[in-house]
């Protein structure tokens, strides 16, 4: 008896391998993607420090602050940190219109969804810029503040979403239920961010008292970490029992299960110290944004890997042997 090899068997073993040959203005393009990721992350830790350091109004008026570029006499530490979140913002916003072009320039050269993925990110860093001006304008209201925070996690987001989908990888077709979990761990890590960013901004762990509605919303916070963290250590968990897991997917399952136990304990000193060890509460509000990160990386991974899967499955019966 002799076997033989159908075109369906050649074309698995074709995706078996490295499933995008991304051609230069891909790798150009993927480049900036992920410094504007890095550079996002930056700003959200310098927009906490801004917080934290009660720097927010330092500049009075918005775009310019005390109506210059740059305020030289009137420079200290909460206008550098003030003036400095905007100057990383904007070079973050030009950033997403050079995107923008570049993927118009070599839309021929990219995948259809990338300029549309450019746009939504685009749209999302201006819809982030006017809620920065109307944080200052209207003296740090603490809907629009959470907003702020957001919208940056919904733009860092988007961000992994386009650089992670344009990395070579190479599927394994094993991932099973884990891109439902790394979803799922993903959506709750970033409503425990935002319920992170009311808690700072109403500053309800300095105002607590009794059952109040701060308390509600502290409590909320300090509550919601069980969810997330649930589903992530669930995650690391079924990733080490999975065989054959995709390695980059097994090491980003092991970051987010570190992240998590980190961000316990550091929420947990920063909620003891009552948030008066300022660094403390930047890296707290860093780390979150880490964890979500990974999460989001794992999860476009693993549903590529699980299209790839489904690929390698089709429905209809294969010939059998003769």
């Amino acid at each position: 008896m002799t076997n033989f090899t159908t075109n369906a068997d050649l074309s698995t073993a074709r995706l078996l391998k490295t499933r995008t040959c991304p051609t230069q203005s891909q790798v150009w393009i993927r480049r900036l993607i992920w410094k504007m990721a890095i550079a996002t992350l930056a700003l959200m830790a310098v927009g906490s420090a801004t917080r934290v350091m009660n720097a927010g109004l330092a500049c009075p008026d918005w775009p310019l602050c005390y109506g210059q570029l740059v305020p030289h006499q009137q420079m200290n530490l909460q206008v550098f940190l003030e003036w400095f979140h905007r100057l990383d913002a904007a070079l973050i916003g030009c950033m997403a219109i050079a995107l923008m072009g570049l993927c118009l320039w070599f839309r021929r050269q990219l995948p259809t969804w990338l300029p549309w993925g450019a746009a939504v990110a685009l749209l999302l860093i201006v819809f982030q810029g006017v809620l920065g001006g109307l944080t200052v304008t209207q003296l740090l209201r603490f809907d629009i503040v959470t907003a702020h925070l957001g919208t940056a996690l919904l733009f860092f987001i988007a961000l992994l979403i386009l650089g992670t989908a344009l990395l070579p990888y190479q599927a394994t077709g094993t991932v099973g239920k884990l891109p439902w979990i790394s979803l799922i761990a993903a959506v709750l890590v970033y409503l425990q961010s935002l319920l992170g960013g009311l808690v700072a901004s109403r500053w309800a762990a300095h105002q607590c008292f009794g059952l109040d509605q701060l308390c509600r919303v502290m409590n909320s916070h300090i509550f919601g970490v069980v969810p997330p963290t649930v589903m992530t250590l669930s995650l690391m968990w079924l990733a080490w029992r999975t065989p054959a897991l995709n390695g980059r997917l097994r090491r980003l399952a092991n970051v987010a299960g570190a992240l998590v136990l980190l961000q316990i304990l550091l929420g947990t000193a920063t909620f003891w110290l009552h948030l008066q060890v300022e660094p403390l509460t930047v890296l707290h509000q860093v780390i979150g944004a880490a964890l979500l990160g990974t999460l989001v990386c794992f999860t476009v991974l693993a549903w590529r890997d699980r299209a790839i899967a489904s690929q390698l499955n089709p429905s209809e019966p294969k010939p059998t042997a003769v």
